[in-house]
């Protein structure tokens, strides 16, 4: 019992992070890149995509065609904790998350993204 309470308090002392991460489908090579401001909600994606309920369509067809062992998902890069204000590391998460995307190109065959028109 003293090791459920042990472990319960070490979790809530453990300090959020937030991220960018990939979720890979590793039988066809195609990436979908994604950030949060709780890296320790990627199981929440899991489970989002287990359940049918990802809102990106061709990532959530080739989950449920190919299967949840077919796809890995991985942290790409921690967002530095020197941000104060919440709006700031909003920004700031959103601007890494879109370097990350400039950087994979997760676009057509390589991707799960759709390019935005261009005006």
């Amino acid at each position: 019992m003293d090791r459920k309470k042990e472990l319960k308090s070490l979790f809530k002392e453990k300090k959020v992070e937030a991220g960018v991460y990939q979720i890979k489908n590793n039988e066809n090579g195609k990436i979908f890149v994604g950030s949060t401001p709780n890296l320790r909600t990627l199981n929440g994606k899991k489970f989002e995509l287990t359940m049918g309920t990802n809102t990106n369509r061709k990532l959530q067809n080739d989950w449920n065609s190919f299967g949840q062992h077919a796809f890995s998902i991985e942290v790409l890069e921690v967002l530095k904790e020197d941000r104060e204000d919440h709006l700031d590391t909003k920004t700031a998460l959103k601007k890494l998350e879109q370097q990350w995307i400039e950087k994979i190109n997760p676009y057509d065959d390589r991707g799960y993204h759709t390019k935005k028109d261009e005006l």
